[in-house]
């Protein structure tokens, strides 16, 4: 039988309240996807901040549609919505990673102390060897009344993370998983989430005023294509050459150097399998 896990929610609260008023936490045994919640109620003009978190998800999503499936306790899984202008969106995604990478390893280890938390362009966390531990969804809906076109007003934001934590069989998956476990053992969800949700919401209040361009060399040092062949999904193949300041993909192909900044677009090291 499943233990049940101890969230601590109002830690949790105490913790965020002050930066986001009317903010809440909510935690779900079971949902289809906690960003399709997220979505749903904003869509009906429920836009307060709110954490959810899902203990188990039956159709969670990743970048693509892609399936998210864990068990109960095996990953951390949540949603995090809140409203934001930031003045230019471009680069969220990669900003969300390097606070996440840098709250569940604060400092980068020494050559051969243990894998490094990387960022995969454009929402994934990898351990070094290519082998995934966390993705990063995120998603936007306008206010009623605004425009949707209207990139400059505001809009209410998902952001939906999904972090291995205990070892998970690798049959079937097109990147072979990794898990927090790995880096250390006392690491289970509840633990995870408290040290990520702090520096999470301040990232992300800091990208709304300041946008991607200052988390450049924070970025940088966890670039895992940086320096290696790269295959795209449209078929293109380079040398992928790091980020630019909005958070494009820089790959430098046999026609020059190319900015991807289509997140539809799968940037994949050449030395994997290039799945769409």
């Amino acid at each position: 039988m499943t233990q049940p896990i101890h969230w601590n929610a109002e830690a949790l609260w105490e913790a965020i309240a002050p930066q986001l008023p009317g903010f809440t936490v909510e935690v779900l045994p079971s949902i289809d996807s906690s960003n399709t919640e997220l979505m749903r109620r904003a869509r009906d003009g429920l836009t307060d901040p709110v954490l959810l978190i899902a203990e188990q998800q039956t159709q969670g999503r990743g970048r693509l549609g892609r399936n998210w499936v864990s068990g109960v306790g095996d990953s951390l899984m949540f949603s995090l919505g809140l409203p934001l202008a930031p003045k230019d969106w471009s680069g969220l995604s990669l900003a969300v990673g390097v606070s996440v990478a840098e709250s569940l390893q604060p400092r980068l280890p020494a050559a051969g102390r243990g894998p490094k938390i990387g960022i995969k362009w454009p929402n994934d966390l990898w351990l070094e060897g290519d082998r995934k531990l966390a993705g990063i969804l995120i998603e936007t809906a306008s206010f009623v009344g605004t425009h949707r076109h209207d990139m400059s007003a505001p809009r209410y934001v998902v952001i939906g993370i999904g972090i291995n934590v205990r070892p998970r069989p690798g049959d079937g998956m097109r990147t072979a998983p990794a898990c927090l476990q790995e880096l250390d053992m006392a690491l289970d969800a509840p633990t995870a989430l408290a040290c990520i949700l702090p520096a999470l919401v301040a990232e992300v209040q800091a990208f709304a005023q300041h946008g991607f361009a200052p988390l450049l060399p924070r970025f940088a040092q966890r670039d895992l294509l940086a320096g290696r062949e790269v295959n795209l999904s449209d078929g293109t193949r380079g040398m992928a050459e790091g980020v630019a300041a909005d958070g494009g993909f820089m790959v430098r192909t046999a026609t020059g150097l190319q900015a991807v900044t289509s997140s539809e677009i799968s940037v994949r090291p050449a030395s994997s399998p290039l799945q769409a």
